[in-house]
């Protein structure tokens, strides 16, 4: 039973009360006006009465305007009765009346006090749960797919990502052509690159392409605070995969749900992460769902997710290098009047996301807008790109100086990998790919060729520019790193028990090796030096094309 002296139930219980005396008052009310016999008598000449009650004491009278009100004993029924019918209606008795309105009192009392048991009911059997240790969980919507409309001609540039992917593409379209041939696809995708290279956009082209149901989800939207969601979540959203399959699975920014489980444990995101992995585990590669999803730290995700049959198949979105920029910017000032030079307007803007561009184009579209302007010219770009590099503090941007300087850098790296055969993706202006090494074993000249590719770009520049420069400051880190962990946890030094002064005595050993090599190679380096000043990324084929016409 509610408690009758609450403050909730006073003020329903008042309101009921309220508008019953209110009802009360509008049925009692008599809104008829007081006439004599004379003026009645004055009403039936004029012809305007239309209707007469007898409701004793008195003769309701209604005109077409008003309704009137006449003692019985001061009016000539007979008389009145031959002119117009009087209908006779027997007035309610005031104690019927009062027994009926009681009565709707009671109802509304007892409705309020349903309403206010109920409520309790529920507050009590939360409270019961929440002391058990169970807290409440929202009602989840259901999930429900998109129809993406994304095509790779919307995605500028990565023609090799969309290479990557067009596998995925046809095996989604045509899975038969693949179980013909007893052919399992990656049940996972990972898409890795800096913020702002496009991965979302990306995973709703292939989404698109395939023509098939897209289920997004954020890592962070997963894992939530309420115990026993985030695993109810990822299981009810593999369960509408696969209901909708073929259909795509895209979980954005997976390092909030999938980070390597550490000392600092977190039990809810740990369960998530093993409900994720069961879930992966358990569909078949022939079951028409492809799980994709994107991260910046691909460092910090989990090993059990990257290892086989799960998200076994990584590609890799970098910043756009050239080419790709101006494929960018064409898209989009495709449809703004303008007569930029691309090719121009693409070289100064080295180390810009696609998304960057974007902002670019779209605020110097409005800064021309705002000066009047017919078409947005290069002076707009000019008066804006401070205000996007600025706001975007991620964004590399170098100057022609800084740029020589880079290219110098990466030449130097680019080099010394193709001579000593380290193998590498691409080396950039911007961004550098190394392979992983995929042996188990590796030797010592092996760990020694890696310390001197990531030494090579520091001696390229003290040798053109006879300076030293803070973009060495990363590779000369793991430089470092690499030669501690020769030295002191493989036992590669010079002695059996590892000494201190071993590290930079093995650094400077390289350091030497590399700085003879460039001088010898010169002309080789200053060959991909030009290259890289073009296209801004040399891969290995390209390097060693170039070694092969010199020497």
């Amino acid at each position: 039973m509610p408690d009758f002296r609450s403050k909730n139930f006073r003020i329903i219980a008042g309101l009921v009360g309220l508008l019953l005396v209110i009802g009360l008052f509008l049925a009692l009310r008599d809104g008829s006006r007081l006439i004599t016999g004379d003026q009645l008598d004055l009403l039936a000449q004029k012809k305007l009465i239309t209707r007469i009650v007898r409701e004793d004491p008195y003769l309701y009278v209604r005109t077409s305007k008003m309704l009137y009100r006449v003692p019985v004993s001061a009016v000539d029924l007979k008389k009145v009765g031959r002119e117009y019918p009087i209908e006779i209606h027997k007035k309610w008795d005031m104690l019927n009346l009062g027994l009926i309105l009681l009565l709707l009192l009671l109802v509304g009392l007892a409705v309020v006090i349903y309403y206010l048991s109920r409520r309790d009911r529920l507050e009590t059997a939360r409270r019961v749960e929440t002391a058990e240790g169970e807290r409440e969980i929202p009602v989840r919507e259901s999930i429900t797919p998109t129809r993406s409309r994304v095509r790779f001609d919307d995605v500028a540039g990565s023609e090799e990502v969309k290479r990557d992917l067009r596998e995925i593409i046809d095996f989604l379209k045509k899975p038969a052509r693949y179980k013909k041939f007893d052919i399992r696809l990656p049940k996972g995708v990972l898409l890795a690159g800096p913020p702002g290279v496009g991965k979302t956009l990306m995973a709703k082209a292939v989404a698109g392409e395939a023509g098939v149901p897209f289920f997004y989800q954020s890592g962070a939207n997963i894992v939530e605070i309420y115990v026993g969601m985030g695993p109810r979540r990822v299981h009810e959203l593999f369960q509408a995969a696969k209901k909708a399959a073929p259909a795509i699975i895209f979980i954005d920014e997976i390092d909030a749900v999938g980070r390597h489980r550490g000392s600092l444990r977190n039990e809810e995101r740990e369960a998530t992460l093993n409900q994720l992995l069961t879930e992966m585990d358990g569909f078949e590669s022939d079951s028409g769902v492809i799980v994709m999803a994107a991260t910046n730290r691909i460092e910090m995700l989990d090993q059990a997710l990257l290892r086989p049959g799960r998200f076994d198949r990584r590609v890799h979105l970098s910043l756009p290098d050239m080419e790709d920029r101006r494929k960018i910017l064409e898209l989009y000032l495709r449809r703004k009047p303008h007569e930029l030079d691309l090719e121009e307007l693409a070289r100064s803007t080295v180390g810009f996301s696609a998304a960057a561009l974007s902002t670019l184009v779209n605020e110097a579209a409005l800064h021309a807008l705002r000066r009047g302007g017919k078409q947005i010219e290069e002076e707009d770009f000019e008066a804006v790109r401070e205000t996007v590099i600025s706001g975007k503090r991620k964004i590399l941007s170098f100057s022609e100086e800084e740029r020589r300087i880079q290219a110098v850098y990466q030449s130097g790296k680019a080099l010394v990998a193709t001579w000593l055969d380290v193998p590498y993706d691409r080396i950039g202006i911007v961004t550098t790919r190394m392979r992983e090494a995929e042996r188990e074993i590796n030797s010592r000249s092996d760990l020694l060729a890696r310390i001197k590719v990531l030494l090579a770009g520091s001696a390229a520049t003290q040798a053109v520019f006879g300076e030293q420069y803070s973009n060495a400051a990363e590779d000369r880190a793991a430089a470092i790193a690499e030669a501690r962990r020769l030295i002191h946890d493989y036992g590669m030094g010079e002695h059996l028990l590892a000494r201190d002064d071993e590290v930079e005595s093995l650094l400077t050993e390289q350091y030497r090796e590399v700085e003879t090599m460039l001088l010898k190679l010169r002309q080789a380096r200053e060959a991909i030096e030009a290259w890289l000043l073009e296209h801004e990324n040399i891969r290995e084929e390209e390097a060693r094309r170039i070694l092969r016409d010199l020497f």
